[in-house]
């Protein structure tokens, strides 16, 4: 067997562990005293992953790395650290082997020799009681996108038919929506006795609404229409299940934090807003006093999604810039030798706490606020999209500062960020006519407005 190079070994007694999913995971070890590599493989069941826990722990391994494999590392990764064993997860494009010389048995070396030499980043986990909430949050997302599919159907089958509920009402899946739908299932025909179950805040009358509601009623399409209606309120059920869960969990945690009771946080004025003041005192409690709902953009799902995601303890992250360039938020900066070059494609950032401030800011492109306004602002010189980043990374930057540091987020206002983006902007201007030497008598517009 080859001799194993300790070329700068900054620690050796740690590991690197090659993941399968049928096949077997292969670890390697600390190099021997001779130099040589001490390789092992281990079964996917939990007796053989006991068995690698108690291999490692023979050798002293005080850590392990090992690639994020699909879910294939989370039984490892559980196993390692309930040992005392500090796992490694790092990204797989990181890790590349030398191309030419891949294999299971030359990966896991390739692992340990470069985690020996403390070249290998761990990726941000948070903390276990955060994982758990986090996973519930996830399997709800993927109901959620069933639950996209359901309506899909449900739009599909009425259009089919010309019942055009969705030009009746703003939302078919809201009160009004869901009685006609129910209705419809359950054998009604009559638009007008179906328009009569419209909320009393709907916008249009009853006339307009049996209207829409008037079409060719074919039997193949009601049968696909009651099916896919089935699974919406079926999914629905699931989604309710799933917030309740998240709710108590949360409750949980911060009646168990031991940290004093905030006092309820305010409400913008809107049921859903009022329904989750209890919930919001929990998250509120949790991340010392600040209440993450109070950021533009970002209810308590939202909230509840990233907390889940980041933790309550950003300190890992040495500073805003540092926590927005991990979510994948930092500008694209493109320069080599001090020359901006053009960039090749780059993977695409999946990061989740990125796509929840992404989700955020683009709720805001409307609105009045500070943030909405920023967001036009730059929209109109560059693209939405660069728009909506700038926007998503000014949110994760407020979010930063209010769970490590307490700061409160305060809102200046469209009219406020406007007056101050001129200001600056006539700022700009009189320090670039004072470069170039410009004189105000050549500046006739100026002397008219002095």
């Amino acid at each position: 067997m080859k001799k194993a190079k300790g070329f700068g070994e900054v620690n050796r007694y740690v590991a690197g562990i090659d993941l399968a999913g049928a096949a077997d995971h292969y670890v390697c070890g600390p190099r021997k005293d001779d130099g040589t590599h001490d390789i092992e493989h281990f079964g996917t069941t939990t007796s053989e992953l006991s068995r690698m826990l108690a291999w490692l722990l023979d050798r002293g391994v005080t850590s392990a790395a090992m690639e994020s494999t699909s879910v294939f590392w989370i039984p490892v990764y559980d196993m390692l650290e309930c040992g005392g064993i500090s796992p490694v997860l790092v990204d797989t494009r990181q890790v590349h082997m030398i191309p030419g010389k891949k294999s299971d048995v030359q990966d896991c070396q390739w692992l340990q020799r470069l985690h020996s030499c403390g070249l290998l980043r761990g990726a941000f986990r948070p903390p276990e009681k955060y994982n758990a909430i986090r996973s519930v949050i996830r399997e709800k997302a993927n109901v959620s996108a069933m639950r996209t599919q359901a309506i899909q159907a449900v739009q599909k089958a009425m259009d089919q038919m010309n019942i055009r509920l969705h030009h009746a009402v703003s939302d078919i899946t809201g009160v009004t929506g869901m009685r006609i739908l129910g209705a419809i299932v359950d054998g009604e025909r009559n638009p007008r006795v179906l328009a009569k179950m419209r909320d009393r805040r709907c916008k249009k009358t009853e006339e307009e609404i049996a209207e829409e509601l008037t079409g060719n009623w074919r039997d193949e399409h009601l049968f696909t229409l009651e099916q896919a209606y089935k699974t919406l309120v079926f999914l629905e059920e699931r989604i309710a299940a799933f917030d309740q869960k998240i709710r108590a969990m949360y409750a949980k945690l911060a009646s168990e934090s031991g940290r004093p009771d905030p006092p309820d946080p305010e409400h913008r004025g809107k049921h859903k807003d009022r329904v989750d003041i209890a919930a919001k005192r929990d998250l509120t409690k949790l991340l010392g006093g600040f209440d993450p709902t109070t950021i533009d953009g970002i209810d308590y799902g939202l909230a509840a999604a990233i907390v889940s995601e980041t933790g309550t303890d950003l300190s890992m992250f040495e500073n805003e810039a540092h926590f927005v360039s991990y979510i994948g938020l930092k500008p694209s900066q493109g320069k080599s030798a001090g020359k901006n070059v053009r960039t090749g494609k780059k993977a695409k950032n999946t990061n989740r706490i990125g796509q929840y401030f992404r989700q955020a800011a683009y709720t805001l492109s409307r609105s009045n606020c500070e943030m909405g306004a920023r967001y036009r602002c730059v929209k109109s010189r560059t693209s939405p999209a660069t728009a909506n980043k700038d926007v998503a990374r000014e949110l994760a930057k407020r979010f930063y500062r209010g769970v490590r540091y307490g700061q409160k987020y305060v809102d200046i206002g469209e009219e406020a960020y406007e007056r101050r983006r001129r200001e600056q902007t006539v700022r700009n201007m009189i320090r670039k006519i004072s470069k170039l030497g410009i004189k105000a008598e050549e500046l006739g517009f100026l002397q008219q407005a002095g």
